[in-house]
């Protein structure tokens, strides 16, 4: 099912396609979108793939596209110039939905967005300011206020160097050795747009032109861990990559319908790990796998300072040794 709705004169919007990826969380994408909508600029286009077991968010677009004057989020129809379009996904996984929507996308720019993230005010036109400011760039990404790189402490200080074989002020905005991405910082001394080797998907600005077909791999499924991280250093091997640091939002991340626990996202969080490592960064090497190792084994042993990981240790060396045996034979 699929039906799209235009208003006022959309030759003044951005030349973007936003890309959002949904599964039964109805009032989240609502707050998302109001966000969205309350930016000083808008895009000509937002593709929503929805693989919802209920029909809510449906029935948010059918009520939305139907509305006089006001969508049931309070979004005014009349200062939008936006183009809306909404499809049912023919299958689940957020990789694939995002292939499916960047399919029917018809701008020259594509926004991947989650459904969960508030953007803070300005944080389009920044992403557009710093996107358009080199022609080199192939992607950037907001700076998400809850979730950014923090100064490490010793032990993982001493891991970093391990892993990258270098010693560094700040390892802010690297993906280091085996696939240990790291987020980007946000200090006032650092220029707005900060160079980085990595971009999440939470809400990153692609040139269409920089982007591979498809988009994601057929190896991410399900809740596609790391695929946001094989995506961006696949573009950043011809592309330079950036995180505009006033450009901002909040990400409600949680728990969702959709999302592994325990032993299956242990198990994907490693097959994810080395599919990167091998196929993307080919680097097969022992020095290699045994970075893997310690970067695996230090995720688990840092976690146990915490009381209910000690409860969900068994599920996660489960995981990882289904995930072991799924590298060792392939399948």
């Amino acid at each position: 099912m699929r039906f799209h709705e235009e208003t006022g004169d959309s030759q003044q919007a951005l030349p973007i396609s936003v890309v959002i990826p949904t599964v039964d969380r109805p009032q989240l994408l609502g707050k998302s979108l109001e966000t969205f909508f309350s930016q000083d600029v808008e895009a000509k286009e937002i593709v929503v793939i929805d693989a919802s077991d209920s029909p809510e968010t449906l029935a948010l677009f059918q009520s939305f596209h139907g509305a006089a004057t006001v969508s049931p989020n309070g979004l005014s129809r009349e200062r939008r110039r936006t183009r809306v379009v909404y499809r049912q996904a023919s299958a689940r996984g957020a990789a694939c939905q995002r292939n499916e929507g960047v399919e029917i996308a018809s701008q020259p720019f594509i926004l991947f967005m989650d459904d969960d993230v508030e953007l803070q005010q300005g944080c389009l036109a920044k992403l557009w300011s710093a996107m358009i400011s080199d022609e080199r760039i192939g992607g950037v990404s907001s700076m998400i206020l809850n979730q950014k790189y923090t100064s490490p402490g010793l032990a993982s200080r001493v891991l970093y160097f391990l892993v990258s074989g270098e010693k560094s002020e700040t390892f802010a905005g690297r993906c280091l050795g085996p696939v240990l991405a790291l987020l980007p910082e946000d200090r006032d001394e650092l220029p707005e747009v900060v160079p980085v080797e990595w971009l999440n998907t939470t809400c990153t600005l692609y040139r269409r032109e920089a982007l591979p077909m498809p988009v994601f791999p057929s190896h991410f499924t399900g809740y596609s861990m790391a695929e946001d991280i094989n995506l961006s250093l696949t573009v950043g091997k011809a592309w330079k990559l950036v995180n505009a640091r006033t450009a901002r939002i909040f990400h409600n991340s949680g728990s969702g319908p959709y999302k592994p626990t325990g032993a299956a996202l242990a198990k994907m969080s490693l097959i994810n790990r080395h599919y990167i490592m091998t196929k993307t960064l080919g680097r097969t090497t022992v020095l290699d796998y045994a970075k893997l190792v310690l970067v695996e084994a230090f995720g688990i042993v840092t976690s146990l300072r915490y009381a209910r990981a000690w409860a969900e240790l068994p599920a996660i060396l489960l995981g990882k040794v289904q995930g072991i045996l799924t590298i060792a034979t392939g399948r």
